[in-house]
């Protein structure tokens, strides 16, 4: 019987970048594992799905007009309208720049990698933590449409689960107690999901066809007599 590996025990911190291995690598693809695809999310697709940027960007235009038409009811010419409006776009303009900053640090920080044997996902801005899911530890692979990008849900057999706030904003949302790792806001996300779909495809077929092999591969010997359990007690 083959083990399967605890997932908590894949989990380790990764390298510093500079002294990486393998970019977005831990360390070094061991012998008979080949790297089929590497990416990280696109900035503007992170900004607007993860940190709802378009939608925080819509309130402030929202409380701008509201206080620009507050302000002509008021009675307010239409010079101290507008200066009470542009009063406003520093702090908009500081709120929206710190959500598209940080979205372009987790883009820039974040490194998907898919083998022929795991998918790596390298993520987090101060702290990089390195996620090892082996194949065998992937239940089910989806893949959803999201604008002109999409997103790769993968879902994690057995029990052990990886806490939320540790994949965030790399998870799937909402889905708290049983968290399932996302590969975000890919610009490609269609071709990465058909190239996961043929490679775990290839490993479940592989792991169905290591028994038969491994029967293949036993010499064949004298069979020995079978013993009673009387026998086996004395």
């Amino acid at each position: 019987m083959r083990a399967v590996p605890n997932l908590v025990n894949l989990l380790a911190p990764a390298h510093e970048h500079e002294f990486e291995a393998t970019h977005g690598l831990p360390e070094a693809l061991p012998e008979g594992e080949v790297q089929l695809w590497q990416g990280s999310p696109d900035a503007r697709l992170l900004a607007t799905q993860a940190l709802h940027l378009d939608v925080v960007a819509g309130y402030f235009a929202l409380l701008l007009a509201w206080r620009g038409i507050a302000s002509l009811y008021d009675g307010a010419t239409l010079g101290p309208t507008l200066m009470a409006m542009a009063g406003m776009l520093p702090l908009i303009g500081l709120a929206c720049g710190l959500l598209a900053g940080i979205a372009w640090l987790m883009a820039r920080t974040t490194v998907y990698t898919v083998t022929n044997r795991r998918v790596v996902m390298r993520v987090g801005i101060v702290l990089s933590i390195t996620f090892n899911l082996p194949f065998a530890q992937i239940a089910s692979a989806g893949w959803r449409e999201r604008g002109r990008g999409g997103d790769i849900v993968l879902s994690l057999s057995g029990q052990d689960r990886i806490a939320y706030l540790h994949l965030w904003p790399h998870v799937r949302p909402w889905q708290l107690k049983r968290t399932q790792p996302m590969l975000r806001a890919l610009a490609d996300a269609h071709a990465v999901a058909q190239l996961l779909a043929s490679a775990l495809q290839q490993a479940e077929a592989a792991r169905q066809a290591l028994p038969l092999r491994a029967v293949a591969a036993t010499p064949v010997t004298q069979a020995q007599p079978a013993r009673t359990p009387l026998q086996q007690a004395a």
